[in-house]
């Protein structure tokens, strides 16, 4: 399966906006994380600004929009990237597309960007991220216990990494 990824621009603005707010999405984004047009332009600007310290991801598949990931850089000098947000429409999550998607993404910011490592957070209750996040090769290193207030109760947080040298073994 090719799954392709590209930096998102202002023609994408429509998709994010409706991918971050679908009712199978919306609950396991952060809840920081804002679905509002502008919130989505102005990272899209950040990223357009420092395209090497920031990025907005548009995941294709055969050329048809199919999901999104943001990435950061946290540490410049050991070369480390935090990713966030990574988000599959609900219609293409059967098939693989999922676990091709995060291996472009994983791919990129390793190999094209040149990442030591990798590292996310998902939320406790996340079941089908944790198994994806496990299934694609990130390494579950700890977890924040009831470390974020969602849905009226402390949710704890799983950290994962993923090093550049365990690319190529992962999943």
């Amino acid at each position: 399966m090719n799954v392709s990824l590209r930096r998102a621009t202002a023609d994408d603005v429509g998709f994010l906006v409706a991918l971050a707010a679908h009712p199978d999405v919306a609950p396991f984004l952060a809840a920081v994380r804002s679905s509002a047009a502008e919130a989505i332009v102005s990272e899209i600007e950040r990223a357009t600004g420092e395209p090497e310290g920031f990025g907005v991801l548009v995941l294709e598949l055969d050329g048809e929009r199919v999901g999104t990931a943001t990435w950061e850089r946290v540490n410049r000098r050991s070369r480390i990237a935090s990713v966030s947000g990574f988000a599959i429409d609900p219609a293409f999550r059967r098939g693989g597309v999922g676990v091709a998607a995060a291996r472009a993404v994983q791919r990129h910011l390793l190999r094209d960007l040149g990442f030591h490592r990798l590292q996310m957070e998902v939320y406790g209750f996340n079941e089908r991220a944790l198994r994806h996040a496990e299934r694609v090769g990130w390494v579950r290193e700890g977890v924040r216990r009831r470390a974020y207030w969602r849905n009226g109760e402390w949710v704890d947080g799983v950290l994962f990494g993923l090093l550049d040298d365990e690319l190529d073994s992962a999943g």
